[in-house]
């Protein structure tokens, strides 16, 4: 790669970036300080994890992406040997079996996270190889059998978090590739469907869910969060802890490290899935607001990438990342407000985590290397 393609980055999308990675640090920093003694030392971790995030990131971007067309099924079967040996031997974590202990280290990592960006790529390349033979169901249901494979390894660990991701980057892609709209609308508007009439039968006539019951619980304790059996005080802790802390910060907010529902340990979480209640309690409406109009200038940005890349695959795979990113914002956010189920899956950039952290560098690694091979460049 020409040296010279740098300076044709997207100096918008990347200062959007930075701007957001600082203002994590920040809310890393305050959320963490209450956990140990030591109270930098979630942000410090987080800053490392960053700092190898960002090498990862420069290593994808110098890489010609189009080489991918030469071992996109070799990435597609890896990420399903990771999922599978989780699914089977991972480490559980808050009753999800979705992770693998990295030797002696004292560091969990999750394939789940990883597995997002393999599938994004080889299902850019699949794609790719069948324009303009998407217009019927037969015709999409390779596509569908592409990327169910993997949402039912992710779903049965159990992780329906990550897994409606999988849905969320299938339909964004198979869309801009030119899959039929009607039969994706028809298909979601069905599942969604569906899955609210099985949670109806499960609770009126005992329908068996492959779920345990807490599990099950916990994905529709948000509807009414004080219903949980115990006063407010079981399942629904988490929503009824994250409405106080975004509710009594007000316009303006209580102040870094002020707030008291995150440095009394009241709001359950605060550094990883919950950090946007952080966000809201300390910095209020407005700082609230100003990260959610940063996260869409960020997304606007990757899809002007996108439409200036040099071909579909490149496009592809920069909506995904885009997809990606969009479902866990929109969930994220909308589970600290309490209109989403709670599925514990991070903000992206600004959520404490070494795996999601790196996946989601990776992504901006993608973007920026479709980014510089975009223009036609004369020496």
């Amino acid at each position: 790669m020409n040296i010279k393609r740098i300076l044709y980055l997207d100096k918008r999308f990347l200062l959007f970036l930075f701007i957001l990675c600082s203002v994590g640090l920040m809310l890393v920093a305050s959320a963490g300080s209450s956990i140990t003694s030591d109270p930098l030392y979630y942000m410090k971790r987080q800053l490392v994890w960053m700092l190898m995030g960002l090498g990862v990131a420069l290593c994808v971007m110098v890489y010609d992406y189009g080489q991918t067309e030469r071992y996109w099924k070799i990435l597609y079967g890896t990420a399903l040997v990771l999922l599978v040996w989780v699914t089977f031997f991972g480490v559980e974590q808050r009753g999800i079996s979705g992770w693998i202990k990295l030797g002696p280290l004292p560091i969990l990592f999750q394939p789940a996270e990883l597995t997002k960006i393999l599938l994004i790529v080889s299902f850019a390349n699949f794609l790719h190889h069948r324009q303009g033979n998407m217009e019927t169901f037969s015709q999409m249901l390779p596509a569908f059998v592409f990327t169910g494979i993997p949402f039912l390894l992710v779903a049965s660990q159990p992780d329906l978090g990550t897994a409606l991701a999988y849905i969320s980057i299938t339909v964004f892609m198979m869309f801009v590739a030119g899959a039929n709209p009607k039969i994706l609308i028809a298909l979601v508007v069905s599942g969604l469907g569906l899955a609210i009439l099985a949670l109806v039968l499960h609770y009126q006539v005992g329908l068996p869910l492959p779920l345990a019951d807490y599990q099950i619980q916990r994905f529709t304790v948000f509807l009414s969060p004080y219903e949980d059996g115990y006063g407010g005080r079981g399942s629904g802790w988490n929503t009824i802890q994250s409405l106080i802390a975004i509710g009594s910060g007000g316009f303006w907010g209580k102040g870094l490290f002020e707030g008291t529902q995150v440095q009394l340990n009241f709001l359950p979480e605060h550094h990883t899935d919950f950090i946007f209640s952080v966000l809201g309690e300390e910095l209020g409406f407005l700082g609230a607001g100003a990260v959610i109009v940063l996260y869409g200038l960020l997304l606007w940005r990757a899809l002007v990438i996108a439409r200036q890349a040099p071909d579909q695959r490149g496009m592809l795979m920069i909506v995904g990342v885009t997809a990606m990113w969009l479902f866990h914002i929109y969930e994220s956010i909308g589970m600290c407000l309490g209109i989403m189920p709670i599925t514990g899956i991070p903000l992206p950039f600004l959520s404490y985590g070494g795996s999601s952290m790196i996946t989601n560098f990776i992504g901006v690694g993608i973007i920026l290397s479709v980014n510089i091979r975009e223009k036609s460049i004369v020496f």
